[in-house]
């Protein structure tokens, strides 16, 4: 008895960042595949906004991404510390969930699947309904997961975007101003200026527990758009979330634990540990999976997998420098160590934040007089190396 062919070629789980561009670039450069995406919601990207630098990726996924770009800014950014102000020349852009949405969804059609999965195997997925969905290949992209295997810290904010009564005066954004009071993580809030009414004002936190004071978080916004002498008209939109900042952590049991499919973004651990970010990475991993010929769950599965520890152990100078912010600094004054590495160059910065940095690049970041204590410092760099956690 000959056994019924799968319903997809490809489920991915979860419609968010790595699934929307998997499938927006598996449906340009494979668009004989069937490819599914399923999303609790219904709509891709969730209520997001995804920045990166220019410099982040190749220009030709730059260009590739454009449809989905809102806003994009070619004369640089700004960064604001209490004893160091400057701009920095990189170009930056910022992609929104409802553009990746407009631009993915028509691709998918009815492939994009309203549904909560409940059973993810690697013969298909179980929905909440019931309803059993099967494919060569599965995908988990559903977002991180509590796990004992990773030494995380956080990344929580909280960003509201404002239509004022008056132009701001922005022409640039502000990626950190950290003049801002500390309130016992490092705080700095984050600026987007969409048009000359319109920007998005993010109270940010690299704190140790992934907490999120919503309304107290709301009130310091709101205080720091009146310290700036703006009259806020209407509050457009809203947006939230708590990024994991890697410090240490054992890959191999983080890739053990679990059910044994292919993963991507949050889930499979593909973000830069300083920064959170997550757009480069999975703009890389959707070529690296468009390229793949074997598009089988036990394929894909040892591809991401695969993928995922060689990132991990290229960025183990990062989770250094996390552990130094976090161990080593008191949690008030770990601004110090950004306004430091802000007085290097627009390379050193370029390539850091690109996760590309050289061994010249280290040298320059890790000497000088140390922003934190010296004895700390050492402490974390003598733990670098120890077994699988380095």
């Amino acid at each position: 008895m000959t056994a019924a062919a799968p319903d997809y070629d490809l489920i991915l789980v979860g419609g968010g960042l790595a699934s929307s561009l998997i499938a927006w670039r598996l449906a340009l450069d494979r668009p004989d595949l069937r490819v599914a995406v399923i999303e609790r919601d219904g709509a891709l990207g969730g209520n997001h906004t995804w920045s990166i630098f220019d410099s982040d990726v190749a220009s030709v996924d730059m260009e590739w991404l454009t449809p989905a770009i809102a806003h994009r800014w070619s004369r640089g950014y700004e960064v604001h510390f209490p004893r160091r102000s400057r701009i920095v020349t990189t170009g930056y852009s910022s992609l929104t969930s409802e553009r990746l949405h407009a631009t993915v969804a028509p691709l998918l059609g009815d492939r994009l699947i309203r549904g909560e999965a409940v059973v993810v195997d690697r013969e298909g997925v179980t929905l909440a309904d019931q309803r059993r969905l099967t494919a060569g290949g599965v995908i988990d992209a559903r977002g991180p997961k509590p796990t004992r295997a990773l030494d995380l810290g956080w990344q929580s904010f909280v960003g509201q975007t404002v239509r004022l009564t008056e132009p701001h005066g922005l022409t640039r954004p502000t990626i950190m101003d950290a003049t801002v009071e500390q309130f016992g993580a490092y705080r700095f809030v984050y600026l987007l200026p969409f048009d000359d009414r319109t920007v998005m004002v993010e109270d940010t936190y690299y704190a140790d527990r992934p907490e999120l004071d919503r309304p107290a978080l709301k009130q310091r916004i709101d205080a720091y758009i009146r310290s700036r002498g703006w009259a806020v008209e209407a509050v457009v939109a809203e947006e939230e979330g708590v990024l994991p900042i890697a410090l240490d952590g054992d890959i191999d049991a983080f890739w053990a634990d679990g059910e044994p499919v292919a993963r991507a973004g949050l889930l499979g651990g593909l973000f830069h540990p300083v920064t959170g970010y997550s757009l480069p990475d999975a703009v890389l991993l959707a070529r690296l999976i468009a390229g793949q010929q074997d598009l089988s769950s036990a394929g894909l599965r040892r591809l991401t997998e695969s993928y995922s520890k060689g990132i991990w152990r290229d960025r183990a100078f990062y989770r250094l420098l996390n552990r130094m912010l976090f161990r080593a600094a008191e949690p008030g004054e770990r601004w110090r160590v950004f306004q430091r590495f802000y007085g290097l160059s627009d390379g050193v910065l370029r390539r850091f934040y690109a996760g590309r940095s050289n061994l010249l690049d280290k040298v320059r970041i890790l000497t000088g007089k140390p922003p934190v204590p010296f004895v700390r410092a050492l402490r974390q760099v003598r733990e670098t190396g120890r077994g699988s956690r380095a």
